[in-house]
């Protein structure tokens, strides 16, 4: 076999270079530049006068041609040539002129000294004027401005033509959705088996996706697909996760836009791509087409007809109003949109045939919780006993978003302190971090500061701790988190309604810092500024929202509509606002009045822990129920499950 010579040399297989217009730009401007630069250069020393002067003498001189009068090009006689060529500073002189070239400076001064050397040394040189023009230069000055606009022009154009067969760029390409869209063949790894929780809008969504799947199961019983679903729920709930899972899931095309990319600047843009995003997905049909944050254009329309002469936003709503159910059929194309400020959005895009059906993505309850830290826990390196249960516990309220970002802060505080594994403690850390914020261990308070913070504290846990229906204390510190000097963390009961007497006492909780600070004290101070902000909105809840008040009434002035928020004027009287105030000042006083008598009544449990605070900065529900014992609603549970063992035993044999 013989040996391959050719291993070192380059493989020349494969396509050709293509063809690119720059290649002719490139070599049109080196020709042009080439061709000015040398095409006509000639070898010409340049002197001056007295070396003129001095050849004059001599009797070396042809003659001399003024150029432009500007400069004079010195011809020498041939047979004189040579005697300068011999030297080395006039090297590459030829008999072919001129052989030098000097400034000639001002003209008059120029022919005034030539004609005197002539009569000094009685030599005759002959002078001449030419007037030439610069080809390449008077040719580069016309020609460069056109080829510039011509290149200009190029590029928009090309731009422009990019634009009309899809592209991204392109002046043209303005008024084109900007949906991304994902098929069958597109790498989406999100499927409903990865959204935790959620499994009321799980179940519509798949149906939608199964119908798209199996259409021929609905169709026979002669059901339509619906038109349209809206995702509705609070920031960081899964209403994209829920999207996503549906562009894993369906084996149909999968539009994404976001509702502020339909608005610009420019007017009939919004419109203009509302048309070529339906125009894309009917040519697709059936697919599925999703507009997230759709309150960027949804909003109610106003009715203030002269208030905008050309309102963006109304147009493209309007423009989407006739896609989604207009005079055209729309047949094959599913909306599916995200929100959580649906009580803004225009009645005309909610009712039916256009948004069939409103899927709420609530806050997940205990179960899902868990559920979605189940999701979430799967990278991390966990201490073996962490009770994934009891984090669901410590985390009501907590949105699918908050719950991730409760993992993340674990992982990085167990790194911080250089752990091998996440603790209990990393998650209770990060919890208080993500609540209360950075712990500023360093902020220096004076120590009679320290035990007016450590009273209300202390304030805050005993009449919670003391009354049945306030929320259950978990942990009090007077360590400052962010802007709070102190802080009290409750676990507050997942309840679907709320009580008079519930709400009754959470007010007094929420003030038992103040009225500690003036029963300890007797003089009160700025720390329970935002105690008394949440006790006032509390209370005008409870008087206008939810009639609360026997003066007042069994009347609400809510407006879940959001209508109101535009109003200039309040939907009651001014004697009816008069009893608004006398109610919730009713409602506050006796709050505070039984806050002040509960923690008359336990002074000695309030000292107590005041003094605990001071000396350990941080307790928790175990010290307070060491001091007051267990909370009545604790006792009361305890009893009721005791009455319900015996009735759900199994009778015995005997």
């Amino acid at each position: 076999m013989k040996p391959n010579h050719n291993n070192n040399m380059p493989q020349l297989g494969g396509k050709r270079p293509k063809f690119n217009i720059y290649w002719v730009w490139m070599i049109l401007a080196v020709v042009i530049l080439s061709w000015g630069l040398l095409g006509n250069e000639k070898v010409t020393h340049t002197t001056t006068w007295d070396g003129v002067k001095e050849m004059i003498e001599k009797g070396d001189l042809q003659k001399i041609v003024v150029v432009n009068k500007e400069t004079a090009e010195v011809y020498l006689k041939p047979d004189k040539v040579a005697s300068y060529s011999d030297r080395k500073e006039y090297k590459g002189i030829t008999e072919q002129g001129p052989q030098f070239s000097f400034n000639i400076g001002s003209l008059d001064y120029f022919q005034h000294n030539l004609e005197n050397a002539q009569t000094e040394y009685d030599q005759e040189v002959p002078l001449s004027f030419e007037t030439r023009r610069n080809i390449w230069g008077d040719a580069f000055t016309l020609i460069f401005p056109i080829l510039i606009l011509v290149g200009i022009w190029w590029f928009l154009w090309r731009g422009m033509s990019r634009g009309n067969n899809g592209g991204g760029g392109g002046i043209f390409s303005v008024g084109k959705a900007k949906a991304q869209m994902f098929d069958k063949d597109a790498n989406v790894n999100i499927t409903f088996k990865d959204v935790a929780g959620l499994e009321e809008a799980k179940v519509e969504i798949m149906e939608i996706v199964d119908f798209l799947k199996n259409p021929g199961k609905y169709s026979d019983l002669g059901g339509k697909i619906p038109k349209g679903a809206l995702l509705v729920g609070p920031p960081g709930t899964g209403k994209t996760l829920l999207a996503k899972a549906v562009a894993g899931e369906a084996n149909v095309p999968f539009f994404s836009i976001s509702g502020s990319d339909f608005v610009e600047m420019f007017v009939g843009v919004g419109a203009s791509r509302v048309r070529d995003l339906f125009r894309q997905a009917k040519e697709k049909a059936p697919c599925i087409v999703f507009i997230d944050e759709i309150d960027a254009i949804g909003r109610a329309r106003s009715k203030n007809v002269g208030y905008s002469s050309n309102d963006e936003r109304e147009n493209t709503l309007n423009q989407l109003l006739t896609e989604m159910d207009g005079f055209g059929t729309n047949a094959g194309v599913i909306v599916l949109a995200a929100t959580n400020r649906a009580d803004i959005l225009d009645k005309a895009l909610l009712r039916a045939g256009r948004f069939d059906r409103q899927i709420n993505v609530e806050l997940p309850d205990l179960k899902e919780r868990r559920e979605i830290f189940d999701v979430h826990l799967k990278n991390l390196k966990l201490d073996p006993k962490l009770d994934r249960d009891f984090l669901a516990r410590q985390t009501p309220g907590f949105s699918g978003a908050d719950i991730a970002n409760v993992c993340n802060e674990a992982a990085l505080i167990a790194a911080r302190n250089n752990k091998k594994q996440v603790e209990k403690e990393d998650f209770l850390s990060a919890i208080d971090r993500i609540i209360g914020g950075l712990e500023r261990k360093n902020k220096i308070i004076i120590p009679s500061e320290k035990r007016t913070i450590a009273y209300h504290e202390a304030g805050h846990a005993t009449v919670s701790w003391v009354l049945e229906h306030a929320n259950p204390l978990i942990k009090v510190t007077i360590i400052p988190r962010g802007k709070a000097l102190g802080a009290a963390w409750y676990l507050p009961e997942e309840r679907q309604i709320t009580t008079k007497e519930q709400m009754l006492d959470e007010m007094a909780a929420i003030l038992g810092g103040r009225a500690s600070e003036l029963l300890n004290f007797g003089k009160v101070s700025t720390g329970a500024l935002n105690d008394l902000e949440r006790v006032t909105k509390q209370a005008y809840a409870m008087v206008a929202y939810y009639g609360m008040s026997s003066e007042v009434g069994n009347l609400s002035f809510y407006d879940s509509t959001g209508q109101n928020d535009m109003a200039l004027t309040k939907p009651y009287s001014e004697r009816t606002a008069q009893e608004i105030d006398a109610e919730v000042k009713k409602l506050i006083d006796g709050a505070f009045q039984r806050s002040l008598e509960t923690l008359e009544k336990h002074r000695a449990g309030l000292t107590q822990l005041a003094e605990l605070l001071l000396e350990r900065e941080v307790i928790f529900a175990e010290d307070l129920e060491k001091i007051f014992g267990k909370r009545k609603g604790e006792i009361r549970k305890e009893l009721e499950v005791k009455i319900e063992e015996p009735l759900n035993s199994e009778p015995s044999a005997e």
